[in-house]
């Protein structure tokens, strides 16, 4: 099942792509109109999606017209350094336990539209992106999966010189700011994927491979990330956890590199679908 968010409300996408349902309508308000909602009481509606006929109301699907999978967490993860390319690209050491930060809710978006820049520092991260839906508390590893609702597309788009500010680097704070945690297209439940511990990531500006590795790669798996934050703090239906990005941002290169006003970035995850950004500059006058 693709389980989307247009305009709040969610939405399941056709198995060709091309058409969706609206939840509450199908179901006669049983579940919806949100996404929360669904999260929420996601066993129970698993059960009636899997019997339910979804060929009433349909509507064409426009990417650009939908929003974050599950565009209200409670809480929100993120992984830094688990892709042991990235960690050494960053020089720094391979981490023992996963390295976790957070991504504010305001920075949420959608798969596609503009990207403002606020200053000329701002780096991608292709991410794996998941989605929790049933609650976790003390998950092992071996069940984790169980836990799990989807799977969609992500970017960590990160301020480095915000992001770097000392003495305690600011990483939430220069990762949030509005459109840096773009998500999408769609929540693509398990059963959609091939084998969810083995999915090509790749990231390209303006058609240019800057990103180009598999989740095969992980330091820390998604039943591991699952298991480790389990551990300390519940985790609750509809929570997203940013997985963590390969090697090839801009901020390791020599020179660096960083997005420009004009650059359209693109995110694919195989299976899972692709985000598109189109970078803007944001002048003086309009901050």
């Amino acid at each position: 099942m693709r389980l989307a968010n247009r305009d709040g409300r969610a939405v399941i996408i056709s198995p060709d792509g091309t058409s969706l349902t609206d939840v509450e309508r199908a179901s006669s308000g049983r579940f919806g109109p949100g996404l929360p909602e669904v999260y929420d009481r996601w066993t129970e509606f698993t059960e009636w999606a899997e019997g339910a006929t979804l060929d009433g109301e349909r509507e064409p699907v426009t990417i650009s017209d939908l929003g974050a999978p599950s565009p209200a967490p409670r809480q929100i993860f993120a992984i830094g350094l688990n892709y042991r390319d990235h960690a050494d690209e960053a020089g720094l050491d391979h981490p023992a336990v996963p390295p976790t930060f957070t991504k504010w809710v305001g920075s949420f978006a959608g798969p596609e539209g503009a990207l403002r820049l606020p200053a000329a520092t701002v780096d991608w991260e292709a991410e794996l992106v998941v989605v929790i839906g049933r609650r976790a508390d003390r998950v092992a590893a071996s069940d984790a999966w169980q836990h799990v609702a989807g799977l969609a597309v992500g970017q960590d788009y990160s301020e480095r010189a915000l992001q770097l500010t000392g003495p305690a680097p600011q990483f939430s704070l220069g990762k949030s700011y509005p459109g840096f945690a773009p998500q999408g297209p769609w929540l693509s439940t398990l059963d959609e994927v091939e084998d969810p511990d083995d999915l090509p990531i790749e990231c390209s500006i303006n058609g240019e491979t800057v990103q180009k590795s598999s989740t095969a790669k992980l330091i820390f798996s998604v039943p591991q990330i699952v298991e480790h934050l389990s551990a300390v703090v519940p985790l609750l239906p509809g929570d997203v956890i940013f997985t963590g990005t390969p090697a090839g941002v801009g901020g390791a290169r020599k020179p660096p590199r960083f997005l420009a006003d004009g650059d359209v970035v693109e995110t694919t995850i195989a299976g899972l679908g692709s985000l598109r950004q189109t970078c803007s500059m944001i002048k003086r006058e309009d901050a």
